[in-house]
């Protein structure tokens, strides 16, 4: 037995042998490059090659969801507006600034404008709950069945950055209706090593990084207020994101996609209740939207928001090991990265503070996390933002 042990060694050790390969280009063709550029021997190219671009896929959808299709802050102000028929004025409606994400029923009022800005940076550093930046992330590997541990294996070390600004505007039209936009501005930085390893002796088998920075898809959006009462309302909003950012690089998802979304909001006093739920079609996937919001105003000048959002994405799929017999080599096994079923549910937890620093100028800050370990997932991620409200 250990002389077919050392026979097979020496076997994976002549046909996996591989200098460096390095790449630089887009940000599909350093992931292309990645995943699919194998050393590690398993007599059954097609199957690999099919494993190896299913995994591909899978990994550049995860970061069109992360970066084309994730809800954009809302463009509505930290001032809400309506008129009090009985004094015959217009008076602000909430006390609260509202939430980050989480869409409020009502609307500025009628030719109030707004304008925002948020800036975000994320470094991504799980897929699937896989760590990416350790190389844990096996992609390929044989084993003998009686060995705990694969003899021979290839793992990926990933560096995923990207930061976003983005800008946000909106105008009352009517009491009731309102429109708005925002534009994200993004780069991403991805940085990466295939590292096979055999008997324990690593070698850096591929390398590749790319960077790229542009705007990514615009949003046009359109709320409606359907009905009001003193402690809240009920709305209705379209979205449409529109395929302006560069599809190769990742930063677009290269096909238009709208939302449709239903908005509750409970306002008394110092406390905000909100709640949407909405569907989207086209883009990157299909999505079943989730979302709801507490906002508590501390002081008049200083509200907390802590909001929860979901959203079933039905083009995402998980990753996980799949093991098949090595087909010329009796007791090895080959684990080969596969992709699962698809319909993935992500979901985020959001806390942060609005502080109105002056007349109608709002600064907000909040950090997210994410409740789930499904996708492309980062620790934590801060984010800064600006509103302000045009006086009339």
């Amino acid at each position: 037995m250990q002389i077919y042990r050392v026979a097979v060694a020496v076997l994976f050790a002549l046909t996996g042998t591989a200098r460096m390969a390095s790449a630089q280009g887009t940000i599909s063709d350093v992931v292309a490059f990645l995943m699919t550029n194998q050393a590690v021997p398993t007599a059954d190219f097609e199957r690999d090659r099919a494993a190896a671009e299913a995994a591909r896929d899978t990994m550049a959808r995860a970061l069109l969801v992360n970066l084309t299709s994730v809800p954009i802050a809302t463009s509505s102000s930290g001032f809400l507006y309506r008129l009090n028929p009985e004094l015959g004025t217009v008076q602000r409606a909430t006390e609260s600034f509202g939430a980050f994400f989480t869409e409020r029923a009502l609307t500025p009022g009628r030719g109030r404008a707004s304008f925002g800005i948020t800036a975000t940076t994320s470094r991504f550093d799980r897929l699937d709950g896989r760590q990416l930046r350790d190389g844990s992330l096996i992609t390929i590997a044989n084993t003998f069945r009686d060995e705990p541990a694969p003899f021979d294996t290839e793992a990926l070390t990933l560096n995923l950055q990207t930061s976003t600004m983005t800008v946000v505007a909106s105008v009352g039209i009517t009491d009731a209706l309102e429109i708005g936009g925002a534009v994200p501005f993004v780069r991403l930085t991805l940085d990466g090593e295939r590292l096979n390893v055999y008997r324990g002796t690593p070698l850096v088998q591929a390398s590749a990084s790319g960077v790229a920075s542009g705007v990514a898809d615009v949003a046009v959006r359109a709320k409606y207020t359907l009905a009001t009462t003193d402690s809240g309302g009920v709305a209705a909003a379209v979205e449409l994101r529109l395929p302006t950012g560069d599809e190769e690089n990742l930063l677009g998802a290269g096909s238009t996609s709208w939302r449709v979304l239903g908005i509750g909001s409970l306002d008394r006093g110092r406390l905000g209740l909100h709640g949407n739920a909405g569907i989207v079609r086209g883009g990157v996937s299909d999505e079943f939207t989730f979302a709801g919001a507490m906002s508590v105003a501390v002081q008049p000048r200083l509200t907390f928001s802590a909001e929860f959002f979901g959203r079933h994405v039905s083009e995402l799929r998980d990753i996980a090991l799949s093991s098949e017999p090595h087909p010329t080599i009796i007791g090895v096994d080959t684990l080969r990265l596969v992709t699962g079923p698809s319909g993935t549910t992500l979901m985020t937890a959001l806390a942060g503070i609005k502080w109105n620093v002056t007349g109608t100028l709002v600064l907000g800050g909040h950090v997210a996390w994410p409740l789930t370990d499904r996708g492309l997932t980062a620790p934590i991620t801060p984010t800064l933002a600006l509103e302000y409200a045009f006086p009339r």
